[in-house]
């Protein structure tokens, strides 16, 4: 193993170490190593065939009823866990993007005292695709308490004005680590090139009227993976509905909510 493999794996072993419960800063420097495209090198223990081979399967393990795959962070960790079956050498990154879409993540040094760390899928998928692009977990959610009734008036009338928007929904996100900030859930008929440019151009628009020093984003009501549209589906009605807005009857329950019981 070369040296700067050997510093890589060392700065995932570091950052490791100082994760303890409740110090997500410490966590959130762990995702960091993990995905260094430059290192973040972790190896996966297979519990069935070898690196590369067709039937090829990982360890798996289930916690609370979420899915891991067991990995070690070393050469030394590797011979110390005692795993005696093969084992592929990969990065934070790359693992990430093949494991997060079946919902699994990863945990590191299981055989460690304390039992080690879990990665979950969420968090992987922030590995995948950005630390940067999506907020830091775990999040606490809720209705949005801030009163800004000129803001949501100009949204709801642009959105109006808008025809790719069906529905939109609110929520406030404090994440782990970083400022609160207040999430726009986009329900969009269309979700091609130029429908999106059209709803950024709505929300461009629009977030004039928010006042200075209150962060804005958005999230696509269509992201299955997405944590805070997973949370507005179930806990959110849509302040703005086209259906609804033009008189249209009921069909079913819509936009996350049951049908009504008849009797």
């Amino acid at each position: 193993m070369s040296a700067s493999g050997t510093a890589a794996a060392g700065q995932v072993e570091h950052m490791l170490r100082q994760v303890t419960p409740g110090r997500y800063d410490a966590y959130e420097a762990l995702l960091h190593a993990l995905a260094d495209p430059a290192g973040g090198r972790i190896w996966m223990l297979l519990w069935h065939g070898q690196p590369g081979s067709p039937d090829a399967q990982y360890g798996n393990m289930e916690i609370d009823g979420v899915c891991y795959a067991p990995c070690v962070t070393s050469p030394q960790e590797l011979a110390v866990s005692g795993w005696n079956r093969a084992h592929e050498i990969t990065t934070g990154r790359d693992i990430a993007r093949a494991l997060y879409p079946d919902r699994w993540g990863i945990w590191l040094n299981p055989h460690a005292p304390g039992g080690g760390v879990g990665v979950p899928w969420l968090d992987l998928r922030r590995i995948a695709t950005g630390l940067d692009r999506m907020p830091a977990g775990p999040l606490r959610l809720s209705d949005p308490a801030i009163e800004i009734p000129q803001f949501y008036a100009l949204l709801t009338q642009n959105a109006h004005r808008t025809p790719s928007v069906r529905s939109l929904r609110r929520a406030w996100v404090q994440p782990a680590v970083g400022p609160a900030y207040l999430a726009i859930g986009l329900d969009l008929y269309d979700t091609g090139p130029q429908s999106v440019k059209t709803v950024r151009v709505m929300m461009q628009q629009s977030v004039a009227a928010v006042p200075d020093g209150l962060p804005v984003s958005t999230v696509a009501m269509a992201d299955e993976y997405d944590p805070v549209t997973m949370w507005m589906r179930v806990n959110a009605r849509p302040f703005y509905d086209r259906d609804a807005h033009a008189g249209a009857p009921p069909t079913g329950g819509g936009y996350g909510y049951p049908p009504p019981h008849t009797r």
